[in-house]
């Protein structure tokens, strides 16, 4: 499929997806956070596609949010809607049944940091920022940034950088649990692979059952522990279990993608 906004492409079964308005520090227009829902809802479903990566093209953006100028004009229905369409996005990348990694290269600030926490994991260059500066335009996150921040780094801390709209640079938000690892820009896009690659030698059916796990952990009124209990037992009935069993007792490799 052709887009306007992002770039893709599919090597050894990892869909990188990249923002691609480097001119614009790859800021997050309405037509690009679809762009980047319909990638990731046709890779869901592609047996060709085992992960994925999304990244900003060029090393000085991730994505330094949203692009203030498409809705500088809102009224309050149109900006309810976008923060709607907006948290679609984000459920979708963080619900599905794929591992999502952002790579995350340079600044990462608004929606762009609210993108990249959507993802299940992070990897950021060392010259990666981030931050939630809505504050300064007179609203608050409008893409989840105020519940993620929370689960990733903490009450305290969230509600710090929220209220300030501070950036933090990659190292202080790997102390803070904000990205799993910081590498040099060279190496970014290699780090992430390697670590989608690991991922992606376990059993597709555990990872996307550890996902649905480790969200219900944060869902109000859904009972974590309950659906972890069901899980498990759900797994007993896959292929995978009974690869992965037959290859600890055999003391082999388990292949979980056999055809």
């Amino acid at each position: 499929m052709a887009y306007n906004n992002i770039l893709t492409s599919l090597e050894d079964n990892i869909l990188v997806i990249s923002i691609n308005r480097e001119s614009k520090l790859n800021a997050l227009t309405i037509e690009t956070l679809k762009e980047i829902k319909e990638a990731v809802d046709e890779a869901q479903t592609n047996d060709d596609v085992h992960g994925m990566i999304l990244t900003g093209v060029g090393e000085k953006a991730f994505a330094a949010g949203a692009d203030i100028s498409e809705f500088a004009h809102f009224n309050t229905e149109q900006a309810t809607r976008m923060s709607a369409d907006g948290h679609d996005v984000m459920n979708s990348i963080e619900n599905g049944n794929k591992i999502v990694i952002a790579a995350v290269n340079g600044f990462a600030l608004g929606g762009g940091c609210e993108l990249a926490m959507a993802c299940h994991l992070r990897v950021a260059s060392s010259n990666a920022k981030f931050g939630q500066p809505e504050v300064n335009l007179g609203v608050p996150p409008g893409y989840g940034g105020t519940q993620r921040l929370v689960q990733l780094i903490g009450k305290g801390k969230a509600m710090e950088l929220l209220l300030t709209g501070d950036a933090i640079d990659a190292q202080t938000a790997l102390s803070l649990g904000l990205t799993n690892k910081v590498v040099e820009s060279a190496d970014l896009l290699n780090e992430a692979k390697a670590l989608l690659k690991k991922i992606c030698s376990k059993s597709p059916s555990a990872v996307n059952k550890v996902i649905k796990c480790v969200n219900d952990y944060f869902r109000p009124n859904v009972n974590g522990m309950q659906r972890e209990i069901y899980e498990f037992g759900e797994a007993f009935e896959t292929a995978d279990f009974q690869e992965g069993t037959d290859a600890f007792l055999n003391k082999r490799k388990p292949n979980f993608r056999a055809e």
